[in-house]
């Protein structure tokens, strides 16, 4: 019976029966961390954040992101702030005390004069909130106790890249991560067989900023968080395929020979990329089954086609998109970005802005309404919004049936639905001019902020050390805009 005993005077010597139920706990232990978190054994610097990766850091409200991002930007005067004043006092100049010296950009920065233009769509109250929606978005007036409209964004910047640029990664110059690769970093992916990141691109009618890769790059993080950029047509992602006459099985040959000798690079460099590279050669081998299957709409139900509209038949098209969206969105992706040119109206914006308005218009509002009928709303948050607004006075010379407007930082609207956002709401407000923001202020640091916030994300918290300086989507500054959050 001795050698059962332990011995009290010295906790460090054990004998052999506390040693063994000792350690079958530890390895329970260990094993309940590797499933939880997949990557707690990979080795290399520990992240700074004070939560493990792959772990929320609080209860999240939303499991994934669907961004509608409207590039261009386009304006809040023709489809969410109503402002009765343009019409009252059309063509009078713009009041300098309410302009205030406010930079401008160099096409209107010459002008005498800033003849102020009512919306060129009527608009009305919807829905049980009073939502005011303009006539160009008949569809999203439907939904609008869906819907939580904020019409009290701003932003410093006055051009279009790097304002794009800024909503996307959170800095106006180049080289920071993306949102989304910041939300693969955090949470990781739902379905190791799809990116945890997806990008779909669309074009419009109107005049059309360049999209670029940056938009969706993993700056600085490990590759893997990149955004994969899904194509319309036969081959949605380049290089994906096998060239003719290679089997699966002499692909999955290939692939070990090449990760052996990766394995022994790695050894050799201790280079992290080089895992990451490994891991991107077997996600496309995954993918090559997953993504095809994801993207072939044609087992959707009519009543879906009509819901989403005719063009979600046309592939590339934003309804079609939309569609693919929520098709991604149940197969487990993190966060789907959809882009869609076109809303760049500084000429011809009555007609520009009309046709632009209903290229969206039912698709964005049957996406909301497609994930409330398979309960995924709650957990899912969907955004619609550009990089900036629009002026309350015309570009160039006054003409009331043919203007644009041009660029405009101070204020503007975007709107949220689902997970975890007040359905129902108009949150902030803009001055009789539309001008300035009189209430409820919220900067991009603030959106991203509350994004976080509601995939369980403390914003302070999720922190990459990167050239000796801490870096995080918000930067130094952002708070939880909690007034919206249910």
């Amino acid at each position: 019976m001795e050698e059962d005993k332990t011995n009290s005077e010295n906790p460090l010597k054990v004998n052999r029966r506390h040693f063994f139920s000792q350690l079958s706990v530890g390895i329970g232990s260990l094993a309940l961390g590797s499933l939880l978190i997949p990557d707690l054994f990979k080795g290399g610097p520990a992240p700074l954040a004070s939560q493990p990766l792959g772990i929320p850091h609080f209860a999240p409200k939303a499991k994934r992101v669907i961004y509608l991002f409207q590039s261009g930007a386009p304006s809040q005067l023709e489809s969410f702030d109503y402002k009765p004043t343009l019409a009252k006092r059309m063509g009078e100049d713009l009041p300098e005390s309410i302009r205030n010296g406010q930079r401008l950009t160099g096409m209107t920065a010459g002008q005498d004069k800033f003849p102020l233009m009512p919306s060129a769509a009527k608009f009305a109250q919807h829905g049980k909130s009073g939502a005011w929606v303009s006539e160009f978005f008949p569809h999203i007036a439907k939904i609008s106790d869906e819907i939580c409209i904020v019409r009290s964004m701003h932003t410093e910047a006055i051009n279009h890249d790097p304002a794009i640029t800024f909503f996307q990664t959170g800095s106006q110059q180049s080289g920071r991560p993306s949102m989304g690769s910041w939300m693969s970093y955090g949470l990781g992916s739902e379905n190791q067989n799809l990116p945890s990141f997806v990008v779909l691109t669309s074009r419009g009618k109107g005049n059309s900023q360049g999209l670029y890769s940056k938009l969706w790059s993993s700056g600085f993080l490990d590759s893997k968080h990149q955004g994969v950029l899904l194509r319309s047509g036969k081959d949605p992602v380049l290089y994906l395929n096998d060239p003719d006459g290679i089997s699966r099985s002499d692909k999955r040959h290939l692939l070990d020979h090449v990760s052996s000798l990766n394995k022994i690079h790695h050894v050799e460099t201790g280079d992290d990329e080089i895992e990451s590279r490994i891991a991107q050669y077997e996600m496309a081998y995954r993918m090559q089954m997953s993504v095809p299957d994801v993207m072939d709409i044609k087992k959707e139900p009519e009543s879906i086609i009509k819901l989403y509209g005719e063009d979600s038949q046309v592939p590339g098209t934003y309804a079609a998109n939309c569609l693919q969206a929520r098709r991604l969105a149940e197969n487990g992706v993190r966060f789907i970005q959809l882009y869609h040119q076109g809303w760049d109206q500084h000429g011809n914006l009555p007609n520009e802005m009309a046709g632009q308005a209903k290229d969206v218009d039912q698709a964005s509002a049957a996406l909301i309404l497609d994930l409330k009928q398979r309960g995924m709303l709650e957990d899912t948050l969907v955004i619609w919004g550009g990089e900036f607004g629009r002026t309350n006075y015309c570009q160039g010379n006054f003409d009331p049936k043919n203007y644009g407007r041009d660029h405009h930082p101070r204020a503007f609207s975007i709107w949220m639905a689902g997970g975890g956002i007040k359905p129902g709401i108009t949150y902030g407000e803009t001055d009789e001019f539309g001008y300035n923001i009189v209430k409820n202020p919220v900067h991009i640091n603030d959106f991203h902020a509350t994004i976080m916030n509601n995939l369980g994300l403390d914003h302070e918290q999720l922190i990459y050390k990167y050239q000796g300086r801490r870096f995080r989507l918000t930067d130094v500054a952002g708070n939880v805009v909690n007034d919206i959050l249910t």
